[in-house]
């Protein structure tokens, strides 16, 4: 019963991997530029979280839509802000100024939070009504059955949202060929710009989920859960949508296991040993496909 408790635990860890690597994958596929600043737009998101959970005044549903609502809001402006400012000019540059420049962002946004908020960890209370489900031994807590409900719900409509809207089909078409797009009349501008909303989004997503489970936020909150779910679109595939939610649970499940049944101290480095091995065998991930480039 402890294996399936442990494996249930993963799945929820690993779901809010995935959500984050969504983000990473939608951005590589279509921009092809990795945003190292996602996990710490999650730590924006949860800052939000946590100052717009204020209840007063508001009704009990009200409490819960409106910090959800503006952590979303605030995290896709943000996305496209960065976008925008720091990595547009830079669409034709080499991936080492691209690397350089999302670093830097990074820190800058880790630099804002520790000026605003100082370095000690800030408590954010739960959005997520409390509930759970218990099955014999098997304990399934609210935030675990919202997480793996939201993250296979968003899943689903990403999918069809890609494949089946014309929105979706303009960024299948920049991912393929940028100029080829343009020359057909897509809006490469605006399709990746919208990209990084919809990255952002899901990170707003990730961050309401990320700190109802642990209930805290600090300025370098997000780096870790970042770097983790890079490693799970790696592992799944980059650039690929149902790699990067593979990648994202079987990455929780190790995670988990490793914890229980090995050392907590070593879980981090069971989970990154993990990218070393992806790389080594089969460098395109799981669902990876490798591109030939003709010349």
């Amino acid at each position: 019963m402890d294996f399936i408790q442990q494996f249930i635990n993963g799945l929820s860890l690993g779901s809010i991997y995935a959500l984050i690597a969504l983000g990473y994958t939608m951005v590589y596929g279509i921009a092809k530029m990795l945003n190292f600043a996602h996990g710490d737009v999650i730590m924006v998101g949860a800052y939000v979280l946590s100052l717009a959970a204020v209840k007063a005044g508001l009704s009990p549903v009200m409490s819960i839509i409106f910090p959800v609502v503006i952590c979303m809001l605030s995290c896709t402006v943000l996305g496209v802000t960065i976008e925008k400012i720091a990595y547009r000019p830079l669409r034709n540059a080499s991936p080492l100024a691209v690397l350089i420049t999302a670093i830097g962002v990074s820190y800058f946004l880790q630099s804002v939070a520790l000026l605003i908020f100082g370095s000690n960890q800030r408590k954010v209370e739960s959005v997520i009504p409390e509930f759970s489900l218990s099955l014999g031994e098997i304990h399934l807590s609210g935030e675990a059955i919202t997480t793996l409900g939201v993250t296979v719900l968003i899943m689903i409509c990403l999918a069809l949202f890609i494949n089946f809207t014309r929105v979706g089909k303009a960024m299948r078409a920049v991912s393929e060929d940028k100029g080829a797009a343009q020359l057909m009349g897509v809006n490469v501008n605006t399709t990746i710009s919208l990209t990084f909303a919809i990255g952002s989004f899901l990170a707003a997503i990730a961050s309401i989920l990320f700190v109802s489970s642990y209930g805290f936020v600090g300025p370098y909150s997000g780096a870790m859960p970042g770097i983790k779910a890079f490693v799970a679109a790696v592992l799944g595939g980059i650039g690929s949508i149902p790699g990067a939610m593979l990648g994202g649970i079987i990455l929780g499940i190790i995670e988990s296991m490793s914890k229980a049944y090995i050392s907590t101290e070593l879980a981090d480095a069971i989970v990154f040993s993990v990218l070393i091995i992806v790389l080594l065998v089969k460098p395109t991930g799981i669902l990876g496909r490798k591109r030939i480039t003709k010349v």
